[in-house]
């Protein structure tokens, strides 16, 4: 949808530091500073744009009477990974030191994200957490975001292997798409054989089917060991970084992390990935809300 004309808000076209946004105003006067939302959309890094998401954040701009800012982040392929979470992190520090330009209140900004929106919400959090030259911000709402590319055998990626719209199989291809890899190299990435057995034990910690609620686990079957594949890992060593696995950041990192909102699908192969963050943030006293949506999916 265009920006076009609407009767409670100002829609306008902007540029923070070069990234493309659109902002929204709430057009009634507010007798106090608004709240800020810095909203990334999904699409795998490759799809998606300001116009796709337009209606909804038309919507949370109306129904919580805040200033929402959409990141128009340049898409993968043709701009090479990792510039969409720099442009995210870009626009957002630009947002936090200009809030008052806006009519929004600095301490009452959040950023949010749908899917691939979610890990750049989450690695913008993870990124400016310790830093002390700009405001905080104040939470970060994850809607069944992607966390981790280490292990697509979980309980949820099993039993929503081939739901519509993002079955398993697709969701690994979009993703090397995204790194602008091979995509042959999707079948030993699917059965694990990207991964050694160090980093395996390493984070097995905050990685593992045993940490996921048994209630989600229903007809769940460990998969049978694999065979690590030593050049697969070499051509791969993106998905290991936290901007592409936030899972993998640090406890130093995660424990600096603001006030969360994660929504998670049952039909939906992300759905662990959400419940294993929740876990790692309730363990690092991040305060958690959670939504699951029982009837839902990608």
């Amino acid at each position: 949808l265009p920006a076009w004309q609407d009767s409670q808000l100002f829609i306008k076209d902007l540029h923070f530091d070069g990234v493309p946004m659109r902002i929204y105003l709430p057009r009634e006067p507010s007798a106090s500073k608004r709240r800020g939302v810095v909203f990334m959309h999904g699409g795998c890094g490759i799809f998606g744009s300001i116009r796709s998401y337009e209606r909804i954040c038309r919507y949370i701009a109306r129904k919580s009477d805040s200033v929402v800012v959409s990141v128009g982040y340049h898409l993968a392929p043709e701009h090479r990974y990792p510039s969409q979470t720099l442009e995210c992190l870009s626009a957002t520090v630009h947002f936090l030191k200009t809030a008052d330009t806006y009519g929004v209140d600095p301490a009452r900004i959040i950023v949010c994200g749908d899917s691939v929106g979610g890990t750049f919400a989450t690695s913008v959090c993870q990124e400016l957490g310790h830093r002390t030259d700009i405001p905080k911000i104040r939470a970060q709402v994850l809607i069944y975001p992607f966390l981790q590319a280490l292990n697509f055998n979980l309980p949820s990626h099993q039993k929503n292997a081939a739901v519509a719209f993002l079955p398993r199989e697709r969701a690994v291809h979009f993703i090397l798409k995204y790194l602008n890899k091979d995509c042959s190299l999707k079948e030993p990435i699917l059965a694990g054989s990207h991964v050694p057995e160090s980093i395996n034990l390493k984070y097995r910690k905050w990685i593992n089917p045993d940490l996921i609620p048994d209630e989600f686990k229903l007809g769940y079957k460990p998969p049978l060991p694999t065979l690590f594949l030593p050049q697969v890992h070499e051509e791969v060593q993106e998905l290991f970084e936290p901007r592409v696995s936030p899972l993998l950041a640090e406890d130093a990192v995660v424990c600096g992390l603001p006030d969360t909102c994660i929504v998670t699908c049952e039909h939906d192969v992300l759905r662990d990935d959400g419940l294993l963050y929740k876990k790692r943030l309730e363990d690092n006293n991040v305060h958690v809300t959670w939504h699951h949506v029982e009837k839902g999916f990608h």
